[in-house]
């Protein structure tokens, strides 16, 4: 049976693939983890980066025997995913990739950062603010989307260049959903054409949030994609 790794996105954790595990699992064995500092996994590091994530994605493969894996990865996850595939490329299979920000500047990471105030959720959302806290923890959570603003800070200034992507020769699926607001058409257009081995599809409908994407579209996606 081949294996799949899933890898969640910013402020999320692995609890968000319960139901996708669930419905994959007569065609895959998979597999998820919390980066940490997410879902109440302590944090083994000082701050939140793309390089951690992905040692610790490196970490989990090598306390589990698995020399070589496919990735799912959503939005932040994907970007960890693709950094493995440049620098760690032994490592990764296929890669999909679902709702995944590629293009980092000062200017991009402001925007993000704009809609990570801590106090501004707990008034303007507080569900979400709820959602969060029992996600990482009524304490926790607060720090979460702290470090969270200060990696999309680092991602201005260390991220994957359009030379890093011209290296990347595993194959790739970029996907966006068609009312994603968060990610465009044109800047993820750009990475497809960048990698050697890639497919860019869009799902009409679909937005950024993973719990609103339909889990029955990601499996038949993931058994073409994957098993092909």
């Amino acid at each position: 049976m081949k294996e799949l790794l899933l890898l969640h996105g910013a402020l999320g954790s692995k609890e968000q693939f319960n139901e996708l595990e669930i419905i994959l699992a007569e065609k895959f064995k998979t597999y998820s983890l919390n980066f940490s500092g997410h879902g109440r996994r302590p944090s083994h590091h000082h701050a939140f980066t793309i390089q951690n994530f992905a040692h610790e994605a490196l970490d989990w493969m090598n306390e589990h025997y698995i020399k070589t894996i496919d990735i799912f990865g959503y939005s932040m996850g994907g970007y960890v995913a693709l950094w493995l595939a440049r620098f760690y490329p032994e490592r990764v299979g296929k890669i999909f990739t679902l709702g995944t920000k590629v293009n980092w500047n000062e200017e991009e990471a402001e925007k993000e950062i704009k809609m990570l105030n801590a106090e501004r959720i707990m008034e303007k959302v507080p569900a979400f603010a709820q959602t969060l806290s029992d996600r990482h923890g009524e304490h926790e959570w607060k720090s979460v989307m702290s470090k969270t603003a200060l990696l999309m800070k680092d991602l201005a200034h260390t991220h994957l260049t359009e030379q890093d992507f011209i290296k990347i020769e595993n194959r790739v699926l970029l996907s966006r959903g068609g009312q994603d607001s968060m990610i465009t058409f044109d800047e993820t257009d750009y990475v497809h054409h960048l990698l050697k081995n890639s497919e860019f599809k869009i799902y009409e409908n679909v937005p950024h949030s993973i719990e609103q994407v339909p889990v029955e579209l990601l499996r038949k996606e993931m058994e073409r994609f994957f098993s092909s």
